[in-house]
């Protein structure tokens, strides 16, 4: 492949290039040399990054690795490359935070789950290695084997848990008589039993146990008619013993999260993504179990408050890698660049079939590389077109394993901010194949757009809602015909709320349900405000108004960022008639007093009693006092309740 050495050194100006043909082989004594130099490092290949890790060991600053052949020189458009090497190489050089690892241990302890001899056969292979239990579901003539593992009998009902710690609730239970013979004969069964494991082997040929069940790590199952895929379950399981990291792919923070107030359900966007059902409502929150988590994504990138956070990288490391990437390409003398999203098992083997058995991918498209293409959020989507992308694609499975909900609601949210913005044509939408040829030739169809003018450069950390409050402000001033509101689909995180004013009684419960200040009120005078910028849509007002005069209106307002609080509704305060305090909202207390005076045995038309109404409470306690106030006074008394004794003696009298 042709390596265009001045564009990469007009794309990344701070650093020093070298170019080598065998750099992995006889040249391997210039990587040493580089190495020893302090400062980080990148290195434009991935096909030896082992050996280079290797002759590495030791070295303080890290080492990049990045494929500029499979992804930009392997390609019929490879000659006109060199930008997007650049940009490659910039994107690549962005540091990425540590993340923190959930520790999982396993004992051993494993369940085979099946129906016949090939499940106590399994048992058999994996007993050497594990404390085997197997379970047979409805088993017919099944000889009893020569085994020193247990084989019962049951049906699993339900099963929790993750790796190293599965629970199980069994029905139909049921061991073995010793005298079984040819055949198993079992003891009485009983039900709800409850049995724990490390491990779960699943042969049985029913539904899975788990939703997403291949993202349950310690869950294995495979299809008994398959006896291929059993030996494989079969070899993975047998390796499962010891202590073992994942990612924690999630950073929560409580205090954030809009689920609930006052035991009213307000945003659920998450519980309604999340695959593997590791998200759970834990009160006025939600709760993720970073044991179950997969790192789909799904729930960090819905989330509007920013209290579901993805660490792999973090929202704002991403920005970062878009605007180095971007920011290259257009230095190194690209234009309209494409940036391809695509996650690892996936989109990159395609690409690679693409660059060694097809055209490759073209020169003006960037391949962005995550852990899993559904952590994409709006904010990423609104920095690439203000940082200057043409377009993005979305590279997904022809049949996608897991829900990808989220990613397309996300793109449904962010086609009218960019349709709306002036950037004409389909600028954001998902390519779903297999096939590397057909991905090549969607992406060679897309026609040529014009980007932003002057591409922004900001760089900005913090939540994610931060990040597309600025991502979205920088696109509204650099667009090409900027527009000050644009409705979104319902949903959407970006909003405002419509208050029926007339219905309003300014009891403002829904300024303590709101969980991130967009309903405000003020501690001198009634009054009920907002603030568009703040609001994410929740619903949490809208539950909790008593009159239910409030609807959200998703939308953004280019203008909320810079607008003071907007007074929705105001009213003249209620004064003490004995001390001029405000205590409350004057018709609201006009109302009450009208509705009870005449018409209420405690307020008689014209009596002082009904002065109390219009007391802060302090006052009231003391002129109830004075008056010796009396809420029973002439109420004739009730009469004791009736005893078995009274009927007892009605029924001898009678007699």
């Amino acid at each position: 492949m042709r390596l265009d050495a001045g564009a990469i050194g007009r794309g990344c100006p701070d650093s020093e290039i070298a170019a080598f043909r065998h750099l992995c082989g006889p040249e391997l004594d210039h990587f040493r040399k580089a190495t020893a130099t302090a400062g980080s490092l990148t290195v434009a290949c991935t096909h030896k990054a082992a050996l280079f890790a290797e002759e590495s060991a030791g070295r303080s600053d890290p080492i990049a690795f990045v494929n500029v052949r499979e992804a930009a020189g392997w390609s019929s458009e490879g000659t006109q490359a060199g930008p997007k090497m650049a940009a490659l190489l910039a994107a690549a050089s962005v540091p990425t935070p540590q993340f923190q690892f959930v520790s999982l241990s396993s004992e051993g302890v494993i369940l085979i789950y099946g129906r016949d001899e090939a499940t106590i056969e399994a048992g058999r292979l994996l007993a050497d290695h594990l404390d085997v239990t197997v379970m047979l579901k409805t088993p017919g003539d099944v000889t009893p084997p020569a085994t020193d593992f247990p084989v019962v009998r049951g049906t699993i009902r339900n099963a929790k848990g993750h790796f190293g710690a599965f629970e199980l609730s069994i029905d139909d239970y049921a061991p073995p008589r010793p005298s079984s013979r040819d055949r198993f004969i079992f003891e009485t069964s009983r039900s709800g039993v409850t049995s724990r494991c490390d491990l779960l082997l699943d042969i049985s040929g029913d539904a899975p146990l788990f939703p997403a069940h291949d993202l349950r790590d310690g869950y294995l199952r495979a299809d008994p008619g398959d006896p291929a895929a059993m030996l494989r379950a079969v070899l993975k399981a047998r390796d499962l013993v010891g202590s073992f990291d994942k990612p924690k792919y999630v950073d929560f923070s409580a205090e954030l999260c809009a689920h609930s107030r006052s035991k009213l359900t307000g945003c659920h966007r998450c519980l309604d993504l999340c695959p593997t059902g590791a998200i759970t409502p834990a009160g006025d929150h939600v709760s993720i179990d970073a044991e179950i988590c997969a790192g789909c994504g799904q729930c960090a990138a819905a989330c509007p408050t920013g209290a579901a956070a993805y660490a792999l990288p973090p929202a704002d490391t991403q920005l970062h890698r878009l605007r180095a990437m971007l920011l290259a390409y257009r230095d190194a003398g690209g234009v309209r660049p494409i940036v391809l999203i695509h996650d690892g098992q996936h989109g990159t083997p395609l690409i690679d079939a693409l660059a060694r058995h097809g055209d490759g991918l073209p020169a003006n498209v960037l391949p962005f590389a995550l852990n899993e293409i559904t952590q994409v959020g709006l904010e990423a989507i609104v920095a690439a077109f203000a940082y200057g992308a043409a377009n993005v694609r979305f590279l997904l499975r022809a049949r996608p394993q897991h829900d990808v909900t989220g990613l397309y609601q996300t793109i449904a949210t962010a086609v009218p901010i960019i349709s709306g913005l002036g950037f004409a044509g389909p600028r954001i939408t998902a390519i779903e194949t297999d096939d590397p040829d057909v991905m090549g030739e969607a992406l060679r169809a897309i026609e040529p757009v014009a980007t932003v003018d002057r591409p922004a450069t900001f760089k900005t950390v913090g939540k994610r809602r931060d990040l597309l409050q600025f991502a979205l402000s920088e696109l509204h001033r650099l667009a090409p015909a900027p527009t000050d509101v644009i409705a979104l689909p319902e949903g959407a995180p970006l909003g405002a709320v419509s208050i029926n004013v007339d219905g309003c009684t300014l009891c403002l419960s829904c300024v303590s349900a709101c969980p991130t200040g967009a309903l405000r009120d003020d501690p001198e005078r009634p009054v009920l405000k907002f603030v568009e910028s703040a609001c994410v849509q929740c619903g949490l007002c809208q539950s909790t108004c008593p009159e239910k005069v409030i609807t959200l209106k998703p939308q953004i307002d280019f203008r909320a960022s810079r607008a003071p609080a907007q007074i929705i509704k105001e009213e003249e305060p209620a004064l003490c008639v004995q001390c001029g305090k405000p205590f409350g909202v004057k018709s609201t207390i006009d109302r009450i007093a009208a509705k009870l005076e005449g018409r209420h045995w405690m307020y008689p038309a014209g009596d002082r009693r009904l002065d109390v109404l219009r007391m802060c409470a302090d006052c009231r306690v003391v002129a109830m006092s004075e008056q010796q106030f009396d809420p029973f006074k002439g109420v004739p008394e009730r009469a004791p309740p009736r005893t078995t004794e009274d009927y007892l003696r009605e029924r001898e009298n009678k007699d």
